[in-house]
């Protein structure tokens, strides 16, 4: 076991992404780290596994039957617990860049980005249109749409939110983006596409939102930056499943003195006065002749970042995430035979008031065999039953299924406090988007209400390139 040092800046609970981050950004930016898991893996809930162990997590085979063994080596296998893409010109790309964990990583292209208007049988699938161009082209919109849509994406290209000339007659510190979309006379149809598939919204309460406009011009902006970077889509995705983030950001911690420690338990908190000042716990592991012993061992810190698990009593439930994994033969249809794909079925097309997602990825990626797909769907229950009707929408897109994993609905938690009153900051729960943007948003307000200040990230170098040939 590793030495524990008596005192630590910063003590952190759980290895999933956000957790990750913080740990090694704060490592990079000089503080003494101790980062510890409950488990005997990275990741947490955000971690990869093999086949085998997504069968046995599940519980889809009877006792007695080994039905993985059908799908090849299990270790060939690398099947996200929780489905998301990278922006590639997105904040997390921004951190994995500017604090050269890149060097650990490697990152493919996924190959295109989709939006379904309709629903069942009568569902169109299409491409998300990023440029002017595309808007032309597109199968989304009828001829004068398309020119509407077309005036649209330049002016995003010219807007400057401090240049009233180019507001078109707006007041944007208190017009909402539905005034914007009726200035451009822009359709129902081409709104949702725009609002989910674009900007990533994934509710319509934006749309009625004052002062909202220019947030949404941004994101749609960055959705088009990201397009721009590699051609195919806006996303990146790491070789070998998104396991390989949390890690990477581990071995960064490590290299700048953080230390790591796997199947570790906390017994206790504790305080000074209403902050907390230490920590006591107990690390297992095998000794030498392979059996299993404890050490305790106990330390002080200034502070703690840890997720939802550690702290039920500091934490509301805010809603379920519902989720299936879905291994396939073939790839998704209407996506033109990509290799990997995400499709957005906005919320008002299926009588929603949550968009489901649905991320597709392949041996392109490193995560399975060549023949196979792994498409995971997802989305915010609304209900309190029957949640695979649901699910239903996004599980219709799939075609012919080889075997489907779907749990319990999974509690979404975030903290009750900001956590300045004790000095323990909580992570939420990852939501059901497909994007790390919501999961970013809250690694910089964690670090804005531990630090007392912004998380500055240099952008992407010029010439950064994350994605290899393919």
């Amino acid at each position: 076991m590793e030495e524990v040092a008596p005192e630590y800046d910063v003590v952190v609970l759980g290895t999933g992404l956000t957790e990750c981050v913080l740990s090694g950004v704060l490592s990079v930016k000089g503080q003494k780290v101790l980062h510890i898991d409950r488990n005997d893996h990275y990741g947490g809930e955000a971690a990869s596994v093999n086949i085998e162990t997504l069968f046995k997590k599940y519980g889809n085979y009877n006792e007695g039957e080994e039905p993985w063994k059908k799908y090849g080596r299990a270790n060939d296998w690398n099947i996200d617990l929780v489905p998301k893409f990278l922006m590639s010109s997105g904040e997390l790309t921004n951190i994995l860049v500017s604090t050269d964990v890149t060097r650990y990583l490697e990152f493919r292209s996924v190959a295109g980005s989709y939006v379904q208007q309709g629903a069942g049988a009568k569902a169109m699938v299409a491409k998300v249109p990023s440029d002017a161009g595309e808007a032309l082209r597109s199968s989304l919109m009828g001829l004068f749409e398309k020119r509407r849509m077309k005036s649209f994406i330049e002016w995003i290209g010219t807007f400057d939110v401090k240049d009233p000339a180019t507001h078109k007659g707006l007041n944007m510190s208190t017009c909402t983006m539905k005034d914007v979309y009726d200035k451009f006379g822009l359709e129902a149809g081409t709104r949702d596409f725009l609002g989910h598939a674009m900007a990533l919204y994934q509710t319509d309460d934006y749309i009625t939102e004052s002062g909202k406009a220019p947030e949404t011009i941004d994101r749609i902006r960055l959705y088009g930056n990201s397009v721009a970077r590699y051609g195919k889509s806006p996303y990146i995705y790491p070789a070998y499943g998104l396991g390989e983030l949390p890690q990477g950001f581990a071995r960064l911690s490590a290299i700048y003195g953080g230390t790591y420690m796997l199947n570790a338990s906390i017994d206790e908190f504790e305080y000074d006065g209403d902050k907390v000042c230490g920590i006591k716990a107990s690390m297992h592991e095998k000794n030498a002749e392979g059996k299993d012993s404890t050490m305790k061992f106990q330390t002080k810190t200034k502070k703690i970042i840890a997720d939802p698990s550690y702290f039920p009593g500091k934490v509301r439930k805010v809603g379920q995430l519902l989720k299936a994994i879905c291994i396939l033969n073939h790839p998704l249809a209407g996506t033109d035979n990509a290799d990997s794909a995400q499709l957005i079925i906005p919320q008002s097309q299926v009588g929603r008031k949550n968009d489901i997602y649905i991320a597709v990825v392949s041996n392109v990626h490193s995560v399975c065999p060549k023949g196979y797909y792994i498409a995971i769907v997802s989305t915010i229950a609304e209900t309190d039953s029957n949640h695979h009707l649901e699910l239903a929408p996004g599980l219709e897109r799939l075609g012919k299924i080889e075997e489907k994993f779907m749990g319990p609905p999974i509690p979404l938690y975030e903290p009750v406090e900001d956590g300045t009153k004790d000095n323990i900051f909580i992570s939420k729960s990852y939501d059901a988007t497909s994007h790390f943007e919501t999961t970013t948003d809250d690694v910089k307000d964690i670090y804005r209400r531990a630090e007392g200040q912004d998380l500055v990230v240099e952008g992407l170098r010029e010439g950064t390139n994350l994605v290899g040939e393919q």
